[in-house]
């Protein structure tokens, strides 16, 4: 597994308790003090780390290789997956997937950003960046979702939209503002769960919801940290810094009331266990479907639009 600078002391940590676990079972040697001792080092170390992250440490953590995917917790967290094909326009977009699922009994549509975890997984699915033909058809999925009633969940793990020249002869940035002012409208529920990276534009195209919510470890922001950096700094080295500012982790942006709930991750990550992690997502995903069918469809959609109107208000004197 892919380890993070701040993870070394815990590795090493580990390998210790290994060492001494081997040589008590090998030579039969009484070492439980050691080894329990050990262990509880080991567990304080790991709660002093994951308790007090940087945004940065957080951003990378997000972006682990090891990390939940969207289609691993459409594995994990819903039943009865049924992906649709195609924005019947252009073609099928892969870093785009979606279509039917249930999720704890409930029938839903789910679509969202796929990554790869190898070089050739990343290609098929372009790294999580979609073109526009993804957009079109994640709200083709949605207006299915309006058509039969259904709640819409829509799950972001991107760096941002594709910006290459294909992209944008097929207008990609329109693609993304007919989805914000669609889903403003969409008379059904819809959640957002940014589930690692939450790139710009590119999350945003089907980010506009009722609830958005966050998973513990994952950032949310109008650019890379690096991004940043390059322009305030002059150079990406100062991405910590930038990171900082950007106020792009999920308590920062709880605490600014741009985000409804923080989803919580285990100890040392979702890396590092995704059945727990899709657990948690589950019973997040749950409650807040039932609460928002209980809504009429006018206030649904009044509290939606009030939402959103509400960020950004000056509260200055």
């Amino acid at each position: 597994m892919q380890l993070l600078e701040f993870e070394k002391p815990i590795a090493e940590l580990e390998r210790e308790l290994e060492k001494l676990r081997s040589k008590s079972g090998s030579q039969n040697i009484d070492m439980s003090t050691e080894i329990s001792t050990m262990e509880d080092k080991l567990a304080e170390t790991r709660r002093a780390i994951y308790e007090n992250l940087t945004p940065w440490q957080r951003v990378q953590i997000a972006r682990h290789t090891n990390r939940p995917f969207m289609l691993d917790y459409v594995s994990l967290a819903f039943t009865g997956f049924c992906e649709l094909h195609g924005d019947r326009h252009i073609g099928d977009d892969l870093s785009m997937p979606g279509g039917f699922a249930r999720i704890g009994g409930k029938r839903v549509i789910v679509l969202g950003h796929q990554k790869g975890r190898d070089t050739k997984e990343n290609l098929m699915r372009n790294f999580g960046s979609a073109h526009p033909e993804g957009y079109r058809k994640s709200l083709r999925l949605m207006k299915l979702a309006e058509k039969f009633g259904l709640p819409v969940i829509a799950l972001i793990d991107t760096p941002g939209a594709f910006p290459g020249i294909g992209a944008e002869e097929r207008n990609i940035a329109e693609a993304i503002a007919f989805n914000l002012r669609e889903m403003m409208l969409l008379k059904v529920p819809i959640i957002a769960v940014v589930l690692g990276e939450g790139g710009s534009g590119g999350a945003l195209g089907i980010g506009v919801a009722d609830r958005v919510l966050m998973l513990e470890n994952a950032y949310y922001s109008v650019i890379s940290p690096e991004g940043c950096a390059a322009i305030l700094w002059k150079h990406r080295k100062h991405a910590p810094e930038a990171a900082e500012a950007m106020k792009l982790a999920a308590p920062d942006l709880k605490k600014l009331n741009l985000i409804d709930e923080v989803i919580p991750e285990p100890i040392g990550g979702a890396h590092h266990d995704h059945a727990a992690t899709a657990a948690n997502f589950q019973a997040v995903i749950l409650r807040q479907i039932e609460e928002l069918q209980k809504l009429p469809v006018n206030e649904l959609l009044d509290q939606r639009y009030a939402k959103f109107r509400s960020f950004g208000e000056w509260q200055g004197k």
